[in-house]
């Protein structure tokens, strides 16, 4: 019978890498969604994430019609808009609006002018704020767990990868800290939540 120490042992190492890759691979277009939705959703005090907000104004070249459906109608038709109307109403003498889905049109019939105001989603970042702020379907929230428990093994099985200097018990170790003081200090400092 060969002595202990000269018993075989497991190398569980090169499991662990090949997993963390594969798994890493699988996290990258997650962490992609995660990570700009989350820049983007950070700033919402400067800036709307989810919609581009503009402001237009034209120049009619026709006279308006005095029934403000029939106004409506020329307005839309001489600005080439084909949305569909959702309110028609005189906001006064001199001012008669056109709500539609996605903007208002303010119309001064004895001016002629007429200030588009609305708002359209931005390219993508509207889709990526939409999975991240979970407001998709069950479905989602089942995806989004999956994901969080590939980042935990990521992060577990990160630690085991290395050995020596650069592992745990080395830079590995001091850097970990660093990451788990990070938002200890934070909460410590700010005073946490209230």
């Amino acid at each position: 019978m060969p002595e202990p120490s000269a018993r075989r042992r497991i190398n569980w190492r090169p499991a662990v890498r090949a997993l963390h890759r594969d798994c890493g691979y699988v996290a990258i277009g997650l962490t992609i969604v995660y990570a700009v939705s989350g820049l983007a959703v950070n700033h919402i005090g400067q800036w709307d994430p989810d919609f581009v907000t503009f402001r237009r104004t034209h120049q009619l070249s026709n006279r308006l019609p005095t029934d403000d459906r029939e106004a409506a109608r020329s307005v839309l038709g001489e600005l080439k808009i084909t949305a569909p109307v959702r309110d028609v109403f005189r906001a006064g003498p001199d001012r008669l609006d056109i709500a539609l889905d996605d903007r208002t049109l303010n119309v001064d019939p004895q001016k002629g002018t007429v200030l588009e105001r609305g708002r359209r989603p931005r390219w993508m970042l509207r889709a990526v704020n939409w999975l991240h702020l979970n407001r998709g379907k069950k479905a989602w929230r089942v995806i989004a767990d999956g994901y969080a428990i590939g980042l935990l093994f990521l992060a577990i099985s990160g630690m085991f990868m290395l050995t020596g200097k650069k592992g745990m018990w080395g830079r590995g170790g001091i850097l970990t800290l660093l990451g788990i003081a990070i938002p200890v200090l934070y909460v410590a400092l700010s005073g946490g939540p209230r």
